[in-house]
């Protein structure tokens, strides 16, 4: 694998979208900081890979049936050679013929080949409802404090 900080990001959403989730926590330091700003509801932030293969097998667990793949693709690189700055989407499609598809922007960095730091915004409502949980977004708002 490259140390690249864009190959280190392909290869993340790339296995995502595949289900390769087992290895995923291998892609970062073993100290890091990966949030979500906008999970709702919240996500506490991700410090070690520890954290990130249990945050990797939840979501295994509860994959439903359908296919990701990554559209809309651009990484803006800049000054900073370990940072990459990601826009895309996710598609999913599920077998009855429904498709989604949820905008994100990872801010992304990258150093001796490992992602040391990466915040995630994902639409929490478009994500609500490709995986049918528009209710109980609806019912966690309605319940938290302003």
């Amino acid at each position: 694998m490259s140390d690249k900080p864009r190959e280190v990001f392909l290869r993340l959403v790339t296995d995502i979208c595949d289900g390769k989730l087992d290895g995923l926590a291998d892609l970062y330091a073993e100290k890091t900081d990966v949030r979500h700003p906008m999970a709702t509801p919240e996500v506490p932030a991700l410090v070690s890979r520890d954290d990130l293969r249990e945050h990797f097998g939840f979501a295994r667990d509860l994959r439903p049936e359908f296919t990701r793949r990554v559209v809309d693709l651009v990484i803006h690189e800049g000054a900073d050679p370990e940072v990459v700055v990601a826009e895309f989407s996710y598609e999913f499609a599920y077998p009855d013929g429904r498709t989604f598809r949820i905008p994100a922007i990872f801010v992304t960095r990258v150093r001796d080949g490992k992602i040391v730091e990466s915040r995630d915004y994902f639409d929490p409502i478009r994500g609500a409802r490709a995986r049918d949980g528009i209710d109980q977004l609806v019912a966690h708002l309605m319940s938290s404090p302003a």
